[in-house]
Parts: structure tokens; sequence; C-alpha cells
């Protein structure tokens, strides 16, 4: 298992660089200049000059590229164009924001997905079984900005219960730390449930599936043969092998949680990467562009490793072989 993971793991570095260069290369390639927004009248141009030289826009789009991967490589992500700010200090900002949010969301992803689906595989046909089947449908066909949009006219505009937008009350800075902790909590409701229950609806079916075809199994059938309670059964035996493709769901997940966070950390004004991403999209900042993208590309990556370990722990029998890379 060992060489496998290593395999992977070269494998995963050579993606991560391939990713970026790519993403380089569109970013320089796309219409527009990052200096246009110093196109004032009244700025003298010597200092817009001065500042792309700083910056190394006046190189040729290869030279910038050899002397970004080369800082990249050591770990300086460089400075960002629009905040003149070194790019690692925006990303301590933005990154905790967004995998507090991201991590909450995966959390209701899971327990209320696998919760659905296992519950509707054991009451197959009753009325819990179709009004589930038929509200997952509903849930997972609605676009994430609207339901989030409803739920602020509903919760935060009509009923007053929940915060609006952003990670905290303006006057937070005064609240103790327990009240910090509420409030802070009470803002991360909204966005992580707009961001964890579409994919939710999306486990229950698959985990619905699944736990129905381990039912049909025979070993399942020996359990009950040998007077085991239905509790047993589904959780000691059937749900263990039920979820051993879910996993690889799961890690698959991570990508489209983090890919959902820029639409949902816009519209609740979460200071995440997704806000700070479409902000240095439209601003045409590369260096933030590319750094985000490199760790969302790593988040990625992990997650399917994690799926991968996730079967050998599910599974014993699961063995990788060195040789290839199969299993």
């Amino acid at each position: 298992m060992a060489r496998y993971f290593a395999g992977r793991l070269g494998q995963s570095i050579l993606l991560v660089w391939l990713v970026l260069t790519i993403t380089f290369f569109l970013l320089h390639l796309a219409p527009g200049d990052p200096m246009a927004r110093y196109d004032d009248p009244e700025m003298d141009p010597e200092t817009v000059e001065m500042m792309r030289r700083q910056f190394g826009l006046d190189r040729s789009v290869p030279e910038q590229y050899a002397r970004w991967i080369s800082n990249f490589a050591r770990g300086n992500f460089g400075i960002s164009l629009r905040y003149n700010r070194p790019v690692s200090e925006l990303l301590a900002r933005a990154v905790p924001n967004t995998l507090r949010l991201t991590v909450v969301a995966l959390a209701v992803y899971i327990i209320l997905g696998v919760a659905l689906g296992v519950t509707s595989a054991a009451r197959k046909n009753s009325l819990f079984d179709r009004v589930g089947t038929l509200a997952a449908l509903i849930v997972y066909s609605i676009p994430s900005f609207w339901l989030a949009l409803m739920l602020i006219m509903l919760f935060s505009l009509k009923l007053g219960w929940l915060p609006s937008s952003h990670m905290q009350s303006i006057d937070a800075a005064s609240l103790g730390a327990l009240e910090l902790f509420r409030n802070r909590a009470a803002h991360l409701v909204l966005p992580a449930f707009v961001l964890g229950v579409a994919s939710a609806a999306g486990m229950a079916r698959y985990m619905r599936g699944s736990m129905l075809d381990e039912l049909r199994c025979d070993y399942v059938r020996t359990a009950r043969a040998k007077g085991l309670s239905e509790g047993a059964v589904l959780m000691k035996h059937a749900f263990r092998n039920a979820a051993i493709p879910i996993m690889t769901i799961v890690g698959l997940s991570i990508p489209f949680l983090l890919g959902g966070s820029v639409v949902t950390e816009k519209i609740f004004s979460w200071p995440g990467m997704g806000s700070l991403m479409v902000e240095s999209i439209f601003t045409r900042d590369y260096p933030v562009v590319l750094a985000i993208n490199f760790i969302v590309s790593v988040m990625v990556i992990l997650g399917n490793l994690l799926a991968d370990l996730g079967y050998a722990l599910l599974d014993p029998r699961i063995a990788y072989s060195g040789e290839g890379g199969e299993r």
C-alpha cells in the first residue's frame, strides 16, 4: 500500500503542476490588462510603468512563467496586484474561513445524507421513503443561489432568527469568548446549510441504492436467520459494505463543495477563498488566482486520496498493488 500511495503522490504533484501551468497561460492569454485600473489622466504614466516593472508585467509571458514557477516552488506566492500585499497574508485570512464553512457543510452533507439514505432503505416503499425521495429530488434540483436567497428572506428578513451575511457581527470584538462563538455559529448556519443540503440530497439517493443492493445479498439473509436484530443487520453488516462505494462520492464531493462555496460566500459575504477568488478574477490579480487554484487543486487531490484510504479502512480485503497502482 505504501508504494501505491507513493505513486499516487507523484501523480498528484504532476497534476497540480499541469493545472497551475494551464491556468497561468489562460489568464495571460485572456484579454485585458491588470494595470488598466490605473488608467487615470491624473496619474503619472511613469508611475504606472514603474509599477508594471515592479510586478514583472513588462516581461514576456514565458519569462513571467519561469519567474513565477521558481518563486512558487520556494513557497513564495508573490504580491497581490490589487492589494499590494503578500498573497500569503490574504490566504492566511481567507483559507481558514473557507475551511470552517466547508467542514461544517461536509458534516451536514454526510450525516444528513447517510441518515436519510439508510432510513429510506430500511423502510423501502413506505410513506417516509416516498416523501423522502420526492423531497431529495426537489432539493437537489434547486439552484444554490436561489435557495440561499429564499432562506435569507425567510430566516433573516421575515423571522429575524439568523444573520444574513458576514462571518460575525460588527460589534463582535466586544463580545466574550462564549458569546463570540455563538455569534459566529449563528452566522455559519445558513451558508453551511445551503452548501451541504443539496449535496446531502444526492448522497441520500446514492446511500439508499447502495443499502438496497446489500440488503438483497445472501449474507444479510443469513444474519437475519441467525436471529440478529434488524438494527444489527443494518449497521454492522449491510451499512459497512454499502458505505464502501460512498467513500468515492464523498471524496469527489470535496471539489463540488469548494466550487459551490464561491457562489455561497459571495451571497452571504463570507470572507473566504470564494469571495477573494471572484474579486481577483475580475481585477485580473494573477498571483491570487493562481495561489487559490493551487490550494483548491491540492484539496481535490487530497480528497481522492482520503477516499482511497477509506476504502482500505472499511474493507481490509481491498489490497493495493504497488505495481501499476491497481486494486
